[in-house]
């Protein structure tokens, strides 16, 4: 019995220092960071500045594959299907992590037994936009137009956030507005500022060009509070009382990233998410920095997030697909 348990804990050293040993090499070639929308796109924005100072600290390229489609499902299942060796990570938002698990009868992916988080980066508050032909100078005003004219309005929902986020004010309001489905951002920005549609609830990062012009007019922003971002503009919760909403974006490893790896990456991303310049750039397009401390710590944020979204979908009255 002795013999055996020598040999079992020998063999369970052997296995750590061969995982530390690979965690120390780690990486000695190029790093696929996966986005799950399209280039342009406020995520896409945020992805690019992290993975330059991360391949900085790594010393090895960090290369950011934009894979849109599905409302993030196309990128959540190639990073589930990844070897777990650390040279696929997965840049995602709530869109995939929070939201769908509500939004649709079954997926081909499990947002928490499929992944290995590893940081939290931060958050992306979204405005809502009309497009200058709507008569509405402020959000009271819309939604009155809305309801004097049910069914005549549209909105853009390129994601998860701009489609809970419309359909919160359409329960709590009471409007009538259709949704109409877009695989992309800034498409769906092109289209308010052409007419295709009339509303449109952007994320700062990819709407902040013309959310700054007069080709569309921002009416509010989901957060609880006003951003500097857009002086002048309200929360919405301030006219749709108990509205408030807020996009969340973090990275993961498939299922089974070994857990050196899992903290390597986790100490560079804090290294890279301290950097002042880096904060000042992702606040010139409302990103703000807001790093989990440990990946357990970010593990935690997933899973309540994972019901928080359940919960303001089913308030919605949104029904699966």
């Amino acid at each position: 019995m002795q013999t055996l348990l020598r040999r079992t804990l020998a063999a369970c050293a052997l296995a750590l220092g061969a995982t530390a040993a690979l965690a120390q090499a780690y990486p000695d070639k190029p790093i696929t960071l996966v986005v799950p929308f399209a280039a342009g796109s406020g995520t896409d924005a945020v992805a690019r500045a992290v993975a330059s100072g991360l391949a900085t600290r790594l010393k090895q390229p960090v290369i950011v594959d934009n894979k849109p489609g599905a409302n993030a499902q196309v990128a959540a299942q190639i990073v589930a299907k990844a070897k777990p060796d650390g040279y696929t990570l997965f840049m995602t938002t709530n869109t995939s992590h929070s939201a769908n698990p509500a939004l649709y009868k079954s997926l081909k992916y499990d947002p928490i037994k499929d992944f290995t988080p590893v940081a939290r980066v931060g958050e992306l508050p979204f405005a809502l936009a009309v497009n200058p032909a709507v008569p509405a100078k402020t959000l009271a005003e819309l939604l009155d137009y809305a309801r004097a004219n049910p069914g005549k309005l549209s909105y853009a929902t390129p994601n998860s956030t701009s489609l809970v986020a419309m359909e919160s004010i359409k329960h709590i309001a009471k409007i009538d507005v259709l949704g109409v489905p877009y695989k992309s951002s800034p498409q769906a920005m092109t289209d308010l500022v052409g007419g295709q549609v009339q509303i449109y609830v952007a994320d700062l990062g990819s709407g902040m060009g013309m959310l700054k012009t007069d080709k569309v007019r921002a009416l509010g922003v989901t957060t609880a509070q006003p951003t500097p971002m857009l002086p002048g503009v309200p929360p919405i919760g301030q006219t749709v009382k108990g509205f408030d909403l807020t996009s969340w974006n973090g990275i993961f490893g498939p299922a089974g990233l070994p857990q050196p790896m899992v903290q390597r990456l986790n100490t560079e991303l804090q290294a890279v998410l301290a950097d002042k310049d880096l904060q000042d750039k992702l606040a010139q397009i409302g990103f703000q920095v807001w790093p989990s401390k440990t990946p357990e710590e970010f593990t935690q944020y997933v899973a309540g997030q994972l019901t928080h979204w359940r919960t303001l979908i089913q308030q919605a009255g949104i029904q699966p697909e």
